[in-house]
């Protein structure tokens, strides 16, 4: 994939947008130090460019709902692309399913599976093992407490990959 080029003034913008979520265009550009026209037309062809997906506000669940967490990785039967398709195709169907990551080494994909109950998981699984997707093996994981879950820090990454 074609990395975008950034610079500095727009480096800033990213960090202010991911740490503090969506920003009137005031409060941007005083958080990033540019005047409030030359950074909005920046935020605007950072946003046109992809490099901004969206907004989400980080809700404590816990709080107002019991769920079921569950990690679920999986291995398919084929290692063709048209599997892979097929597969990833049926996860981004499936709400329950708030994460799934393509790995190497062992397992195809990883999965965090979000239910109201274990047996509501159990039939986000019945539903997925029924769709005959070429699920060779899978395993589960029960989460038991969130320790961390934060996205990473955009400054962090591109400190470490200069060196």
């Amino acid at each position: 994939m074609k990395k975008i080029t950034v610079d500095a003034a727009d480096m800033r913008i990213l960090c202010a947008v991911q740490q503090h979520g969506q920003l009137s265009k005031i409060k941007l550009s005083e958080l990033v130090s540019l005047s409030p026209t030359p950074c909005w037309v920046r935020f605007n062809r950072l946003k046109e460019a992809g490099l901004i997906r969206g907004y989400h506000a980080d809700i404590s669940l816990d709080k107002i709902v019991n769920v079921s967490k569950v990690i679920v990785t999986i291995s398919l039967k084929g290692h063709q692309k048209s599997a892979f398709d097929r597969f990833e195709a049926y996860i981004g169907k499936v709400d329950e399913i708030v994460e799934c990551i393509a790995t190497g080494g062992g397992m195809d994909y990883v999965l965090k599976v979000v239910a109201p109950s274990l047996s509501a998981f159990q039939n986000v699984m019945d539903n997925l093992l029924s769709a005959e997707l070429g699920v060779e093996r899978y395993m589960t994981y029960i989460a038991t407490r969130d320790i961390k879950s934060t996205q990473p820090k955009l400054s962090c990454l591109m400190d470490n990959s200069e060196h």
